[in-house]
């Protein structure tokens, strides 16, 4: 099965995983609503400033986890920016939204790079990185596809990867699959949604 048809499948288990009616407690994400999966449990990686980070370390906010890299052309920065202008929509509840972006790239992607990076969309952004046996499992638990895509040069390769983001609520549970493409607003929607929940 070639790399594509792996995408294909993982996100159609995503999907079929998602096929639930929202009912009177249970809030009507625009994403593919996770609520009680069994995976993107732990993810324990180094952040920019070289400090071991897991999910249990943003407990309290509503965290948006995407897996991509800096020399990305379209899908991650536009990931980025746009969780960056959900975060501003919010106002002084966009305090309780924390972006983070998991390299797939560590061989390019140094934590200075990272740091300018991120830096550029939203100062409070994380981003993790490991080394290549560590990124394949955080990319594991969260049934994340990559793979290196030959450039002219060994040093021009692209990644492919899944093009979503994992939105997890104040307790550190992930709950929605936001899919690639949808834009800001959905994204806001789902992360109002999950904000309300710890207002009640």
């Amino acid at each position: 099965m070639n790399t594509r048809r792996l995408a294909l499948a993982a996100l159609t288990a995503l999907a079929l995983a998602g096929c639930q009616k929202a009912g009177p407690d249970k809030p009507a994400f625009k994403g593919i609503d996770l609520t009680g999966a069994e995976y993107a449990r732990t993810l324990n990686l180094t952040d920019q400033d070289g400090r071991a980070r897991s999910l249990a370390d943003f407990k309290g906010k509503v965290l948006v986890v995407f897996f991509g890299y800096t020399q990305c052309p379209d899908v991650c920065p536009t990931t980025m920016a746009e969780v960056a202008e959900v975060k501003r929509s919010l106002g002084a509840d966009g305090d309780k939204v924390q972006g983070v972006f998991v390299t797939i790239d560590p061989e390019r992607d140094t934590a200075a790079l990272l740091k300018a990076y991120l830096a550029s969309f939203d100062p409070g952004f994380v981003g993790l990185r490991g080394s290549g046996e560590q990124t394949q499992a955080a990319a594991k638990e969260f049934k994340v596809f990559y793979a290196k895509v030959p450039g002219k040069t060994p040093e021009t390769y692209t990644m492919d990867h899944t093009a979503a983001s994992y939105i997890f609520d104040t307790e550190g549970r992930v709950r929605v699959y936001a899919r690639y493409g949808a834009g800001a607003q959905p994204l806001a929607d789902d992360i109002k949604l999950l904000l309300a929940e710890t207002k009640k």
